[in-house]
């Protein structure tokens, strides 16, 4: 990689950290409602995963999605209104923290069913093979998300049909405030992909650049047309599950082992023995501060949706049912 792509890859991460705080503070000032879900630890995980992939190829994830947003290319102005629910958003406002979405990126979404998405994300992967399309599908889920049925349904399928699918898991530690070896009968959560003859690998996943490279992988193998592939990212969320979760189930041992390893702090460290100045990464940060601060103006100042919008976008354009109604 160039010196400009290794400071994209920086400046990603820090958008999707300040960003991430400041929607905490917002959310405590009632400027964002609902249900939401930070990405604060889990950077390099999203940002070296999708900085593998060619702009045909999907994405798609659960509701942690705020990271994966940036990463796919979505503007701060327009991930910030939607958060506010106003109608400039990327989604008109009616989708939220959980459902950012921009087809036009191929970034599919934000889904809040546990695991549903996976089954989604075969489907696109298919929708791909049976056009002819040598686009891949990544679709990123956490470890807990590995019980349900969706799951297996999905893995299952991808493997009996070879489907051009990566699946990702961000294995996080826990699902929601329950540690993965009370609730899995394994706690190496690419050896479920065995069960379907996958080819999986595991990797650090508070190193970016070691995600970037274990993903080039799995996405090389996949569109040659050899069928899906799994990868095991090891990463750690430092907040709770989500804005309710004050962390009581954790020690403060552990807290403090991850915070060490925080994935910006390494990568930072990393450009700086490549010869890069930390006056470099410093008008990174000025930036991208200036940028949420935009965003943020930009949110508070656009409008709600019509009241007319809640009938809107339900069914496709043409179809019998849009027709009809």
């Amino acid at each position: 990689m160039d010196k400009a792509e290794l400071l994209n890859l920086y400046e990603q991460m820090v958008t999707i950290r300040l960003m991430e705080e400041k929607c905490e503070e917002l959310y405590q000032k009632g400027k964002i409602g609902g249900f939401m879900h930070l990405y604060i630890g889990q950077e390099a995980a999203g940002v070296g995963a999708v900085s593998a992939r060619q702009p045909h190829d999907n994405v798609i994830t659960a509701y942690r999605d705020h990271g994966l947003a940036i990463a796919c290319g979505l503007e701060p102005r327009l991930i910030m209104a939607e958060m506010f629910g106003k109608a400039t958003g990327c989604c008109k406002g009616k989708g939220g923290s959980m459902h950012l979405a921009d087809i036009t990126k191929k970034f599919w979404g934000g889904h809040a069913i546990v695991g549903a998405h996976i089954a989604l994300a075969t489907g696109l992967a298919f929708a791909d093979k049976y056009r002819q399309s040598d686009a891949v599908t990544l679709c990123f889920f956490g470890d807990g998300a590995t019980n349900i049925s969706y799951f297996h349904e999905a893995l299952n399928l991808a493997a009996a049909w070879d489907l051009p699918c990566v699946f990702i898991c961000e294995n996080n530690k826990y699902g929601m405030w329950t540690p993965i070896e009370k609730v899995s009968g394994v706690t190496e959560m690419r050896q479920k992909a065995t069960a379907y003859g996958m080819p999986s690998d595991v990797c650090d996943g508070m190193e970016v650049l070691a995600v970037r490279a274990v993903t080039e992988k799995a996405i090389t193998h996949v569109r040659s047309g050899q069928g899906p592939y799994f990868l095991e990212i090891l990463t750690y969320r430092y907040r709770g599950h989500s804005m309710g979760d004050q962390r009581p189930y954790r020690t403060q041992a552990e807290i403090h082992k991850w915070q060490a390893e925080d994935p910006i702090g390494q990568f930072e460290n990393y450009l700086l023995k490549q010869g890069f100045l930390a006056a470099e990464m410093d008008a990174i940060d000025d930036r991208v501060k200036h940028l949420l601060d935009d965003a943020i103006k930009f949110a508070d100042e656009s409008p709600f949706p019509a009241q007319t919008e809640i009938w809107t976008d339900i069914y496709a354009p043409g179809s019998p049912a849009a027709i009809h109604n």
